[in-house]
């Protein structure tokens, strides 16, 4: 077992959609022998994309697992997705890798997703090899890429360790540094090794000198060996890349293209002779649940059993299939574990190896396994599973924030709980998802990372649950508030048959500072209103707030001071001056200047410096006020406020904007007052939905 560990490589591809990183899993999956059919993304016939969305949208939706064997050693391939949209799947499935290959298109370079998936790799701390595909494409530079790689990714250093030889339709080999040999590539995929053409000498002799220099920084005696002008002989420089490159020095650059199979064993070779195994990670760090300490586990069989759930797949027929990745001990073909964060026992009748589509059986689970169980009743994504007498619970990454929001219903009446069902169902797979219901609004809201997620998502609950979903977009939650210090009377009097009903209060009322909310003062001398009375007139005031004078929306940020009143010793009651204070409240609202308030928006949008102009614009169309902008490698990140009611469809807009290179985040800031021309829009709007 401890033999199977070091043979074990967990790789992630990740980067940026459409630098081919599917196409990448298929021609690796198929060179080793792990599939007998190479399949094309165009066609919808590969190994890692098999949903019918993904199919359809001929982009990975979801990561998908496959393993495959190369020269004794076992690959676990986690092929993620790198559209936007599902981008959070890739962060939370970057935890179960121990190495990730970032893959980047020669002809596009480095986009925004790839610089968040190369800062998901430095936060999860995971050595990296760069792989620069599609070289056989018109306008595929390997230089131009490579230099924007140095630029971005400064930290770990980037190093060339091969050229390609030929360039867009004649590209057809690879130089090796290291080697110092050409590898020429027939339409099978097969490499002739032969010398570097006569051409290409001197460049790759400049290239490798470079390389060795870098290297050597990895290995103090390299270095020593190497100022003194000794020759460094290949399995050195193969000692130190692999010394380097699991201590993250320096990430090795490495070229190809997956479609047409050059430069694929040679990444092969790389990821098992030079990528970490569970073992080269060390332990991992947790603490104990009960005592809160913090305490490691081993990637070592004979430790006691730990793992966590970092994928929850939903199906309709087979349940809940909870994806998990074994840090200590091993785990048998079926039996029982402890859930830290559910502090419950779970049973398991059958462990299952993922490949693609399919789930084949195991029977066994070591250090380092990505393994499967089905039919779980209490765990779900993030939580630790370890022995019963051995707990411990692993910190876990936090999704990506939703970017945006619809209101959600059932089409069909009577469906609503199916709806509901459903989508808690799916949340569980994808915990970028987030159901929730504004209380101000009275909607169930259901956040995403983007339009096309949402979408997504409502054609899985049509497949696998047969029900139909509607969208709108959400209402905002305006509010009131006033402008002007007022002093009113309100004055309740109904006289019937028997006890009549008697409340008169005065009420002073007053704005106050953005978000200080409702303050209510008890400023009444010489009992004119009774103190068991005071209570009723506040909560008459509370109740009337929650819908204002202008268009119903709650009303904020006012003092009232109750100063004043009378009191009938037999007519008067707790109701009469509750409604009192509440018909106080209505005409001090009239009388003190109501303005519409609306919900501003903390937004960080980051972007290639090229369309700052477009987005700054954009920005000033939708009333957003610019706080600064900074540099971040090849983009600049802009800081604004914007009104929430302006921003609820950014997400496809700054899409079709930036080509797909620009992303945002949002948060609440606070509420400021609407332009009154809009306000008045808004209350007519109101009004004519309510008529």
């Amino acid at each position: 077992m401890n033999e199977m560990v070091e043979k074990l490589r967990n790789i992630a591809l990740a980067g940026h959609g459409g630098a081919g990183k599917t196409s990448l899993a298929e021609v690796l999956l198929f060179k080793a022998g792990a599939i007998n059919r190479l399949g094309r993304v165009e066609d919808g016939n590969t190994a890692m994309d098999f949903e019918p969305e993904e199919l359809k949208r001929q982009l990975s939706i979801n990561s998908s697992f496959h393993q495959f064997n190369w020269k004794k050693h076992t690959v676990n391939l986690i092929d993620t997705p790198g559209d936007q949209n599902f981008f959070s799947d890739t962060k939370i499935c970057m935890q179960a890798a121990d190495g990730v290959a970032m893959v980047i298109d020669a002809v596009d370079g480095i986009k925004v997703q790839t610089e968040l998936a190369w800062d998901f790799a430095n936060e999860f701390n995971l050595p990296c090899v760069i792989f620069i595909n599609k070289l056989d494409r018109e306008r595929a530079d390997f230089l131009k890429t490579f230099n924007d790689v140095k630029e971005c990714f400064a930290e770990p250093k980037p190093i060339i360790l091969q050229l390609p030889l030929g360039s867009e339709a004649e590209f057809n080999g690879i130089a090796d540094l290291i080697s110092m040999k050409a590898h020429i590539y027939g339409d099978d995929g097969k490499a002739t090794v032969g010398d570097i053409p006569s051409d290409m000498q001197e460049t790759a002799e400049a290239e490798r000198e470079a390389m060795i220099e870098n290297i050597a920084e990895a290995d103090d005696s390299l270095v020593e060996k190497y100022l003194e002008g000794e020759t460094l002989s290949d399995d050195e420089i193969r000692a130190a890349l692999r010394k380097g490159t699991l201590a993250r020095t320096f990430v090795p650059v490495i070229c190809g293209s997956a479609v047409h199979n050059i430069g694929i064993d040679l990444l092969m070779d790389f990821i098992v002779n030079t990528m970490p195994s569970p073992g080269d990670r060390g332990p991992r760090i947790g603490t104990d649940p009960d005592v809160g300490n913090e305490i490691e586990r081993a990637p070592d069989p004979d430790a006691p059993f730990s793992a966590f759930v970092f994928k929850t797949v939903a199906d309709p027929y087979a349940g809940r299939l909870s994806i998990f990745r074994v840090v200590s001990g091993k785990m048998g073909s079926d039996g029982s574990f402890y859930n830290v964060n559910k502090r419950a026992k779970e049973r398991y009748t059958q462990l299952l190896r993922l490949a693609g589509k399919e789930q084949k059986p195991l029977t066994e689970a070591g250090p380092g396994a990505i393994a499967a169980v089905a039919k779980l009743k209490e765990t779900t994504t993030g939580d630790s599973i370890c022995a019963d007498n051995a707990k411990i619970k692993f910190s876990f990454a936090e999704p990506l924030h939703p970017l945006i929001s619809f209101a959600v219903s059932a089409k069909e009446k009577g469906d609503e709980d199916k709806v509901f069902t459903s989508l808690s169902k799916l949340i569980e797979e994808d915990i970028a998802l987030k159901l929730t219901r504004n209380s101000e609004t009275k909607e169930i809201l259901l956040s995403g990372m983007g339009q096309v997620h949402i979408e997504a998502t409502l054609e899985k609950i049509r497949r696998k649950f047969n029900v139909e979903v509607e969208l709108k977009p959400p209402k905002v939650p305006y509010r009131e508030t006033i402008k002007k210090k007022v002093r009113v009377q309100g004055r309740h009097k109904k006289q019937s048959g028997g006890h009549g009903q008697f409340g008169d209060c005065w009420i002073q009322m007053e704005p106050l500072p953005r978000g200080s909310g409702f303050e209510f003062v008890d400023a009444v001398v010489g009992g004119s209103v009774p103190r068991q009375y005071i209570p009723a007139v506040e909560k008459g005031i509370v109740d009337a707030c929650v819908k204002g004078v202008l268009a119903g929306f709650p009303c904020v940020d006012f003092r009232v001071t109750l100063d004043d009143g009378s009191y009938h010793a037999v007519d008067s009651s707790e109701m009469a001056f509750k409604i009192a204070g509440s018909l106080a409240f209505k005409k001090a609202s009239e009388q003190a200047q109501p303005v519409l308030l609306e919900p501003i928006m903390k937004v960080s949008i980051i972007a290639p410096d090229s369309y700052t102009g477009d987005i700054m614009g954009d920005l000033n169309s939708r009333r957003g006020r610019v706080l600064g902008m900074d540099n971040k490698g090849k983009n600049q990140v802009i800081s604004a406020n914007v009104p929430m009611s302006e921003f609820l469809t950014y997400a496809p807009d700054l899409r079709s904007m930036t080509g797909g290179r620009g992303i945002f985040t949002m948060d609440f800031s606070h509420y400021d007052e609407v332009p009154s021309q809009i306000a008045q829009k808004i209350v007519e709007e109101v009004k004519a939905q309510k008529e």
